[in-house]
């Protein structure tokens, strides 16, 4: 034979706490409004980093940009069978790759090492206005890049 289990007495909510409850517990009106006011700090807190991180992505951008056309222009340059042509050449693949980017482009083309077997380097500095990004501070940064193309052995290749 099994005892019963004694039934636990039913504990009384204080007034004001449960489900029929028309009158909200003191404590939710001390804390009325305050997740409007951290939403807010948090808004203008974020907001400068948002700022930050398309800033930091454009001068990136740019970066990869210059390093592009050093690239391409080099690679240019190797294909060319002077010295005058090949200057001419890189200086033509890094202006058509870098157009309308910079303010101001500087193409240096080494061809000291112009012969079968050779390199060709090329030096692109592009300068970027920063006025447009974000924010639209007064600038310029300059991002540097060089790239070496060998020459082939083979080719028709005149000093």
């Amino acid at each position: 034979m099994t005892t019963p289990i004694p039934a636990t007495p039913r504990r009384r909510r204080p007034p004001g706490i449960g489900p029929r409850c028309r009158v909200p517990p003191k404590t939710a009106r001390r804390d009325t409004g305050s997740v409007t006011v951290e939403l807010a700090l948090a808004v203008l807190l974020l907001t400068p980093l948002v700022f930050l991180i398309i800033g930091a992505f454009h001068l990136g951008r740019a970066v990869i940009d210059v390093n592009s056309a050093a690239a391409a222009a080099s690679r240019a340059a190797s294909l060319s069978r002077t010295a005058s042509t090949a200057t001419t050449a890189a200086d033509n693949a890094a202006t058509a790759n870098l157009a309308g980017r910079c303010a101001r482009l500087h193409v240096t083309v080494d061809t000291s090492n112009f012969h079968r077997g050779g390199t060709v380097t090329v030096t692109v500095a592009c300068t970027v206005t920063t006025g447009d990004l974000i924010g639209g501070g007064p600038g310029s940064l300059t991002p540097i890049a060089s790239s070496t193309s060998p020459l082939d052995v083979y080719s028709n290749i005149t000093p």
